[in-house]
């Protein structure tokens, strides 16, 4: 019975959640982190690419770079008590990414990714709070890190060789 439910499982594409299909044709590739960026998102946008099984080098030594910049993040009350004070805070994350290749060719322009979190306050348990919003802060790193392997998927071996040529004739009308 367990075959036959791997195989049916199996069949219709179902895949556990996990690390997203990224394109092998990105390899190898190199995280570019400015340095605005938390440590902890580079550190899950390389981890979520290793996962991938994608070959993940220092820039020097790929043949692509995925950049990541323009990192923000904002804490907001977004429910009021009526003694005035916040009964609710929301998280939100915003980075830029784009892909180039080794020799500065656009694969994918500029593309700003969001992740947000609501949470409730209780200003009785402060440290509690306090240690609740750091964990949502990862959360968050992690949500923007697949949002970022997703955005990878569609750039296959045949997209990247379609976008190489096209940017090279762009060029060559460009010096005309």
């Amino acid at each position: 019975m367990a075959a036959i439910l791997s195989v049916v499982l199996t069949g219709c594409g179902f895949q556990l959640r996990g690390a997203p299909p990224v394109p092998p044709g990105l390899q190898p590739l190199a995280v570019s982190c400015v340095s605005e960026i938390p440590e902890d998102l580079c550190q899950a946008v390389t981890e979520q690419l290793e996962l991938g099984k994608i070959d993940v080098r220092e820039p020097d030594q790929a043949d692509y770079i995925l950049r990541l910049r323009g990192f923000r993040q904002d804490r907001r009350a977004s429910a009021i008590t009526v003694q005035a004070s916040a009964a609710e805070y929301t998280l939100r994350q915003t980075v830029d990414m784009d892909v180039l290749t080794d020799d500065d060719l656009p694969l994918m322009g500029e593309t700003r990714l969001n992740a947000s979190e609501t949470y409730r306050y209780d200003e009785t348990n402060v440290l509690a709070k306090q240690r609740e919003e750091e964990e949502l802060k990862q959360q968050l790193y992690d949500r923007l890190a697949q949002q970022i392997i997703f955005r990878l998927a569609p750039l296959t071996d045949s997209r990247v060789t379609q976008l190489r040529e096209q940017a090279v004739k762009n060029q060559k009308q460009d010096t005309r």
